[in-house]
């Protein structure tokens, strides 16, 4: 059984709030889960930070018996030093026109 750690949403319409879980990779996002692992809050609180709460010692065991981290899991991750931080996606060379590019 493949384990995702994946995020599941909740919350109203703009408004959403996530829960980090161990689910198998195919149970659909808001369905069934294993474990919940932590909550995630986007929306900055009044003084402009987004709450996030992790069980650190549940998530290490989880990667450790081969839970695989989705995209944004391993970005909240790589954050807080659970994972590496995950390499950049984007080359800031290509967002230079061609004409403009320096030749190699």
């Amino acid at each position: 059984m493949p384990v995702r750690i994946r995020l599941q949403r909740f919350g109203q319409k703009h408004l959403p709030f996530y829960r980090m879980v161990a689910a198998d990779a195919r149970a659909p996002r808001d369905g069934r889960f294993i474990e919940i692992l932590g909550t995630y809050n986007p929306i900055p609180n009044k003084e402009g930070i987004k709450e996030i709460r992790l069980k650190q010692d549940r998530i290490k065991y989880w990667i450790g018996v081969g839970g695989q981290p989705t995209d944004r899991v391993s970005w909240i991750l790589g954050k807080f030093g659970i994972l590496p931080p995950p390499p950049p996606r984007y080359s800031p060379q290509k967002m230079i026109p061609k004409k403009d590019r320096a030749e190699d």
